[in-house]
């Protein structure tokens, strides 16, 4: 899919060397779940997502003093973009800033008057940190609430609109926006009504997701639905877990998407059935787990592992190089002509290196 095609147009903000909107890419976020306050903890940490290849780092500041780990990590050496998470005082804000953040993320429902939305507004634009508007169901302003009565995505959406407004009332539009929900149709038609109402670039994901199946099941319900439909700029997928399984699952599904301009190998597998003479499950096991020793591919491959001919070189002759299971072997074939048989026991290793010729 060429996503630039269906993509909502959006203005481009800048998050220190990587872009947010515009025709840039789109983006993989995390957070640290480490204390703020231990540098080098958190400096371990953010380390791991930066060799994960996340493209933002998130940290919450809890006060003031937490700011000072944003400098420390500068000092040594982290490339990747970070951003501080602010509520209710919006001296950490400024105390970031002054640190060298490369954007803030306020919760205007709790960040105070608007007198401190000002001064965060002033301080960023006079150093160009971008402010990402982060509103979520637990917020809202008391106003928006009691006009609404519930969280509802409209309240959501007017409550991300009114403080881009206010931002907007100090010469301030370097605004990235997020409507977060554990409920992905809400998250969804929230974000759907201010993408219609807006050109600021868009974060999207499931919040308070959960862990595991049921945490990847809601977010990529939530992120993949938006991002087939043309929204959505910078994603995070949000899980009960180390924060490096959250970049892991999120270049998963931009890659799933064909979203990604990264190149990898594409598995594709059928199901299986009763014509499968081969353990074709255990076979697919060994060869994921043995996909991350081969080195980068210069393109994208597609590689075909097959139960049996019905799904192997016709349903499959897409595929770079696949195999289709027989009577305990397998048929080896490339774009849908036949190359060899192998037998059972050396699937794995002949497949991958047969990849390996074409990385």
């Amino acid at each position: 899919m060429n996503y630039n095609e269906i993509r909502r147009e959006t203005k481009k903000v800048k998050v220190g060397g990587v872009y947010i909107g515009g025709d840039a890419k789109i983006s993989v976020q995390s957070m640290t779940n480490t204390d703020s306050h231990d540098v080098n903890a958190t400096y371990e940490q953010v380390l791991a997502l930066q060799n994960s290849g996340c493209d933002i780092v998130r940290l919450a500041l809890p006060d003031i003093s937490a700011a000072r780990t944003i400098a420390a990590l500068k000092e040594r050496g982290i490339s990747v973009p970070l951003v501080a998470d602010i509520h209710f005082d919006y001296k950490i804000a400024l105390a970031a800033a002054d640190a060298g953040v490369d954007k803030i993320r306020i919760n205007p429902g709790n960040i105070g008057s608007i007198e401190n939305i000002k001064a965060v507004a002033l301080a960023c634009k006079s150093k160009n940190i971008p402010i990402r508007i982060g509103v979520n169901s637990g917020s809202l302003e008391p106003h928006i609430l009691k006009e609404y009565g519930a969280p509802t995505p409209e309240a959501l959406a007017k409550s991300a609109l009114y403080h881009a407004e206010l931002l907007e009332r100090f010469d301030f539009d370097d605004i990235v926006i997020s409507i977060k929900s554990s409920h992905v149709d809400k998250m969804n038609k929230a974000s759907e009504i201010v993408a219609s109402k807006c050109n600021y670039p868009l974060h999207i994901g499931v919040t308070e997701s959960g862990r595991g199946e049921s945490g990847l099941i809601k977010s990529a319900a939530g992120i993949g639905s938006l991002l087939l439909s043309g929204i959505g700029d910078t994603v995070r997928i949000s899980l009960t877990d180390n924060p490096v399984q959250e970049v892991y699952y999120a270049k998963k599904l931009l890659r799933a998407l064909e979203l990604t301009d990264e190149k990898y190998i594409n598995i594709i597998s059928c199901p299986t059935c009763g014509r499968t003479k081969i353990d074709l499950i255990k076979i697919c096991e060994e060869i994921e787990k043995k996909l991350p020793e081969l080195p980068a591919p210069s393109r994208n491959l597609t590689v075909a592992v097959m139960g049996c001919v019905v799904n192997g070189p016709g349903e499959a002759r897409e595929a770079d190089i696949g195999i289709a299971g027989g009577e305990h072997e397998a048929l080896l074939f490339a774009h849908g002509k036949t190359i060899r048989k192998i037998a059972e026991a050396n699937i794995v290793d002949e497949l991958l290196n047969e990849i390996r010729k074409l990385i």
